[in-house]
């Protein structure tokens, strides 16, 4: 057994009090504070030579001080819980069941803050690397709005690692990007009039159908690239506008999630909308989004809602010491792969050029369902992990 793994195991009964204590304190994006102070207790627990929350509401655990910057990242927000009659256990109250550990918040991705954390004090323990400065991040509002938390860090806070690990969940695998994603609106404009003689107006719904169409028909066209796959466009959301419930529709509005993969950005997905005949026809108007919502803090922030696609080559020396890592750590060989959804590594690498991977517990396909949950043994196997990658990077 490797070092790391076995000071994993040693930390396991105190990782899981902790990770339970995570999933039991609600943490919606923008109402993190409550967690934020958990994480931040938990860290000044372990020793962290410096422990700050910054005027988002992100927390901030520094070790080290040395000229190779690290930092492990994981969003401490949560979605809602939905129907709660699809739950077989209270979301927020934690359930350990055969090795399995349920609630909301589990796998995406309190156990990858969670066994971040403790990475930290399985360093410490082993004699932290000299020319090493490890950062651990709690961040905020990323289910809202992916990758806002690292802008800031970036720009305000002036925090460039070197190299940012995303604790999102993996599988226990190595991940090196993802597809981006854009949030757009399709608006149509119609002439209100009695409902009881439409024929005296123009409805916006109705010129909004043939867009409708238009929008699967473009979704089927587009084709999948290597590595990343198929782009999409899909509709989300559809409201109308009109004076009352007896009176044509005078503004109608789509939702569209557009997710870009390789060679797609905000121009090349905006004007295969705008090129549309049917949205010429209508004279839609095609909006890209922005973000504009206070933090827990009370801090507004606003960004364009264009989240660009990111992939880390193979050849890379950040895929490579993490799959010297992996191998060392677990005595076997990684698999490599991508995310199917987005992340904080949006604005890390698609954005700011960071070098970036991935590395998480718990299972994509839990995030955002009913009955969440996470194995024990991936929290102890990914805070190893962490520690491995922080100790090979140090000497690469």
């Amino acid at each position: 057994m490797s070092l790391y793994l076995d000071l994993a195991r040693q930390h396991e009964p105190q990782l899981l009090q902790f990770m339970k204590d995570l999933i039991a304190t609600q943490s919606l994006s923008s109402q993190e504070g409550k967690v934020i102070k958990r994480v931040q207790t938990e860290m000044k627990k372990l020793g962290y030579d410096e422990v700050r929350v910054d005027p988002m509401g992100n927390v901030i655990g520094r070790i080290g001080n040395g000229k190779r910057v690290i930092a492990i990242d994981g969003h401490v927000d949560t979605v809602d819980v939905g129907d709660l009659k699809q739950w077989k256990t209270d979301p927020f109250t934690p359930v350990l069941k055969n090795g399995i550990l349920y609630g909301r918040g589990t796998s995406d991705m309190k156990g990858g803050v969670a066994s971040a954390v403790y990475a930290g004090a399985l360093l410490k323990k082993a004699g932290f690397p000299k020319d090493v400065t490890l950062y651990v991040t709690g961040t905020v509002q990323e289910e809202d709005c992916d990758g806002l938390c690292w802008q800031y860090i970036v720009k305000e806070d002036k925090l460039r690692p070197n190299v940012v690990v995303i604790t999102e969940p993996t599988s226990l695998r190595i991940y090196r990007g993802h597809r981006g994603r854009m949030e757009i609106e399709v608006e149509t404009t119609g002439i209100s009039c009695h409902g009881s003689a439409p024929e005296r107006g123009v409805n916006a719904v109705y010129k909004m159908a043939p867009i409708i169409a238009d929008i699967e028909k473009l979704n089927a066209r587009l084709k999948p690239r290597k590595p990343l796959g198929k782009g999409t466009v899909t509709i989300s959301h559809i409201r109308s506008r009109s004076p009352s419930l007896c009176a044509v529709a005078d503004g109608c509005v789509i939702h569209l999630d557009r997710r870009l993969t390789v060679g797609e950005n905000e121009r090349v997905a905006v004007r295969q909308i705008q090129n549309l005949p049917s949205v010429k026809k209508a004279k839609a108007k095609v909006t890209v989004l922005t973000y504009e919502v206070p933090s827990w803090t009370g801090l507004n922030y606003p960004t364009k809602k264009y989240f660009p696609t990111w992939e880390m080559p193979e050849s890379t020396k950040e895929v490579k010491v993490a799959r010297a890592a992996f191998q060392d750590v677990f005595n076997s060989a990684p698999t490599v792969g991508h995310w199917t959804f987005s992340t904080n590594g949006i604005a890390t690498a698609g954005m700011h050029g960071i070098p970036t991977i991935g590395f998480g517990p718990g299972h994509e396909h839990f995030a955002h369902a009913p009955n969440e949950c996470v194995e024990v043994e991936h929290l102890v196997r990914a805070a190893a992990f962490y520690a491995g990658f922080v100790a090979h990077y140090g000497k690469a």
